[in-house]
């Protein structure tokens, strides 16, 4: 039997409610040594219920964000010039906690990590001397679609995204916003890390 077109939109709906209100925080600390190399710590928290949600037939697609050991390798091994060192996973009674440490061995490697289209992220300059620019939001995706982004300002109110660098000469510099502020800013979020 096949829904009418209203409730496949009513079903859709509720379940991008359901998949919103789930939990998505990041943790993410870049060392960077002189040759450019380095190793990321990443720690993020997803809903189990967003993950159950991934497993079911016909919704493995919905799920992109590495979860289990085996989704951190093919993810690395599509990306040369990364490598898996460690990986842990935990539950408290709301979510699974990922923790990896990533080696990169240039610059490239770890944009390449972070922004896989390499259309949100740049560097320029060298391992001893250089910047580091990070998109996280751009001032027309809120204008593209309003209500969606004011429900997802509602709906992530509690989380954020934190992030530090430790650079070659021993300085560090680190960032932190909600996800509600990131989502809401009209002019959009650039996080730029400069040594």
């Amino acid at each position: 039997m096949k829904l009418p077109k209203y409730f496949a939109r009513v079903f859709f709906i509720f379940s991008l409610l359901f998949l919103m209100s789930s939990c998505l925080g990041l943790s993410l600390n870049i060392n960077l040594n002189n040759t450019g190399s380095g190793i990321i710590e990443l720690e993020y928290r997803i809903s189990k219920s967003l993950d159950s949600l991934g497993r079911l037939d016909g919704n493995e697609r919905w799920l992109t964000i590495p979860v289990g050991i085996a989704d951190f390798e093919r993810t690395l091994a599509r990306l040369p010039g990364l490598k898996l060192l460690s990986f842990s996973s935990s539950e408290d009674e709301r979510d699974i906690i990922i923790n990896a440490r990533i080696e990169f061995e240039t610059i490239q490697a770890l944009l390449s990590f972070l922004d896989a289209g390499g259309r949100r992220s740049s560097f320029s300059g060298d391992p001893d001397s250089g910047s580091l620019r990070l998109i996280l939001s751009s001032p027309e995706a809120s204008t593209n679609n309003p209500s969606l982004y004011r429900l997802l300002e509602e709906v992530f109110i509690d989380y954020s995204v934190n992030m530090s660098m430790r650079y070659p000469n021993g300085g560090t510099d680190s960032h932190s916003l909600s996800l509600n502020e990131i989502l809401s800013a009209q002019n959009g979020v650039i996080v730029e890390f400069h040594w």
